[in-house]
């Protein structure tokens, strides 16, 4: 058995856009997922989403056999974690799914303190065996170049991409609830490498 721990986006709770449809698909083949509630979701602040998030992966076992999903912000608030993340101490986690994940700022100042300053890509490189990226290119977040944002997650991180033509931002509110398969294989795939 996996586990998953799944940082979500900007408003959205555990069981908001394609996080039950994960839970469900991934529970079926054995594994565990968890997709914690981060506080204060419509007014998000990186130290409480990264501590919250954190205490939830550490709750989940062993990093070798944990996968890190991050949606949106919540892809963004995964990299912040593993940034300050030590894996020679608790070991290297077994993949991270970044799923429509902004590289840099996007113009939602309630956002912005996530990406001051950059990443520490190399830091972050260290942290997990393989990265995966899934980005759609009708993504109305991610703009005006959807694949901007994926070509900078691949070259920082050695990331192998997905992009598919339509999606959205695959759930273009929390309640929007949809059925991502690709975020399964890809997870999936993660599990098995």
């Amino acid at each position: 058995m996996s586990e998953i721990v799944v940082s979500h986006g900007y408003g959205a709770s555990d069981d908001s856009v394609w996080f039950p449809y994960l839970t469900e698909q991934l529970a079926a083949a054995g594994h565990r997922v968890t997709v914690p509630r981060l506080p204060d979701t419509a007014t998000p602040r990186l130290e409480p989403w990264r501590k919250t998030y954190g205490e939830a992966v550490r709750a989940a076992g062993s990093a070798e056999t944990t996968v890190l999903v991050g949606h949106s912000i919540g892809g963004v608030n995964v990299l912040r974690f593993l940034e300050q993340y030590d894996p020679e101490s608790h070991g290297v986690f077994a993949g991270v799914l970044l799923v429509a994940t902004s590289a840099h700022e996007v113009g939602y100042d309630a956002l912005a303190e996530f990406f001051e300053g950059g990443f520490d890509w190399d830091r972050i490189r260290r942290t997990a065996r393989h990265f995966r990226v899934l980005q759609a290119m009708d993504d109305p977040v991610n703009q005006p170049d959807p694949t901007e944002h994926v070509r900078l997650l691949v070259d920082g991180l050695g990331a192998t991409a997905v992009v598919t033509a339509t999606g959205g931002h695959f759930g273009a509110t929390p309640d929007d609830h949809v059925e991502v398969p690709e975020a399964v294989r890809l997870v999936t795939e993660l599990i098995a490498t």
